[in-house]
């Protein structure tokens, strides 16, 4: 290692302890001088030290590495039991979890894992400065919503990747992982729809979880908005904007991927699904004005942030359309295409389009592609309407079904100007 390069990989283990030292020295700066156990100078010798132990440890080896941690915490935790012998108040570790930290960050910096090292200590410094604001978010956090959030990690991180990724059923259209992603995909929509309202307030919120849901998918966005509208009557115009803003969002984002795709479908369906997005937003809008018109609506009671049950409904019933659209596609063949793609449209949009992209100019003709995934859209727009229906009622039923339907005649102009060639 050459002397320029030793410098720069100690003189970063240097930055990284004075960038947390600077922290710590901050929080203590109204104690008496030398009554804080770790401050700038301190911080600073100690990734000092961590850098040059690093440096040892590569022609020494990991025991000469070992042995300076080790004997860093030795001297870190006699000072630690001498503080809580002399009866000082605050004995936490946090400040001695840092000294450590930071010297390993030192190391790393000398090991030539400089970028690490760096994006470590800022992320570190940053914890040590947050402690007002996330003991402010634990105070705010109920038991439930706790639970919930640990039953979401538990059905999206554990047991979602042991499933099995492949088909069953006719022509192996059933998927286990596929279907499981979709629970969690409707449990997670309801999730975060829940803490967007929370935290950004109803009117805000329901707008936010809109535009992500018809990122992600407006279908599961539409029954957890039902569900929280049959909750909280009062909620349902703001919950109503939020189901039409998500199918508008939807229908841009599918949109867009068919023209990456391929740019000539994504031509002929620039009309049709356009005007079905434009006619989403002008009803979101409306619908968003008749929440002020009403006045200010009841208290929202969002009582469990995780329906794993209605979830794993949602996708039973899913999987049965997908099955019976697979059965159309085997019995109509060719000539069932519209009918398929009707059928598809019961349960997603996604599958109908991206299958027309790839047959879109080769197998099939570009405006029978586009026509098919406008019927799609079509279809899909309607099961929006019947889910609010099924799920809430109401008065927030029958304004999905207007919006809805203003969107479906918008498409159906878009698509007959698309035939007339204008």
């Amino acid at each position: 290692m050459e002397h320029l390069e030793l410098f720069q990989r100690l003189g970063l283990a240097l930055a990284i302890g004075l960038l947390m030292g600077v922290e710590r020295g901050w929080q203590a700066r109204e104690v008496e001088h030398g009554g804080s156990i770790a401050g700038i100078r301190t911080f600073a010798l100690i990734g000092l030290l961590g850098g040059v132990v690093g440096w040892f440890g590569q022609s020494a080896g990991p025991i000469a590495l070992a042995a300076g941690f080790l004997a860093l915490a030795a001297v870190v935790v006699a000072s630690h039991v001498r503080r809580a012998i002399s009866g000082e108040q605050n004995t936490g570790v946090t400040t001695e979890v840092a000294e450590l930290a930071a010297f390993a960050f030192g190391a790393m910096a000398a090991m030539g894992e400089g970028a690490a090292a760096a994006a470590g200590g800022v992320v570190a410094t940053a914890l040590l400065g947050a402690k007002d604001t996330l003991h402010g978010w634990l105070r705010k956090l109920e038991k439930l919503e706790l639970r919930a959030a640990l039953k979401l990690l538990l059905i999206s991180v554990v047991l979602l990747p042991v499933l099995p990724n492949e088909g069953y059923g006719p022509e192996q259209v059933l998927n286990p992982y596929k279907l499981w992603l979709l629970v969690v995909l409707v449990a997670g929509i309801s999730f975060i729809g829940y803490f967007a309202i929370k935290i950004a307030g109803p009117r805000i919120g329901s707008l936010l979880t809109g535009v992500f849901g018809g990122l992600a998918s407006s279908t599961a966005l539409t029954v957890s908005f039902s569900r929280m509208g049959r909750e909280g009557p009062g909620m349902q115009p703001q919950l109503a904007a939020g189901i039409a803003l998500a199918n508008a969002t939807m229908l841009l984002r599918l949109w867009f991927i068919l023209f990456l795709l391929n740019h000539r479908i994504g031509e002929q369906l620039v009309l049709p699904l356009g005007c079905m997005a434009v006619a989403g937003g002008i009803c979101t809008v409306v619908l968003w004005r008749a929440r002020e018109e009403e006045g200010k609506p009841g208290a929202m009671v969002l009582s469990n942030p995780f329906e794993l049950g209605m979830a794993i409904k949602f996708a039973a019933l899913l999987a049965l359309v997908m099955v019976a659209s697979k059965l159309l596609q085997m019995w109509g063949g060719p000539a069932g295409l519209y009918l398929l793609a009707a059928g598809a449209g019961l349960a997603d949009v996604d599958a109908v389009a991206l299958s027309m992209a790839q047959m879109g100019g080769k197998s099939v003709a570009l405006t029978v592609a586009a026509t098919a995934v406008t019927i799609a859209a079509f279809v899909n727009t309607g099961v929006k309407a019947a889910l609010v229906a099924g799920l809430c009622g109401g008065l927030m039923a029958r304004r999905i079904a207007v919006a809805m339907a203003v969107m479906v005649l918008a498409g159906a102009a878009g698509l007959t100007a698309r035939w007339l060639g204008v």
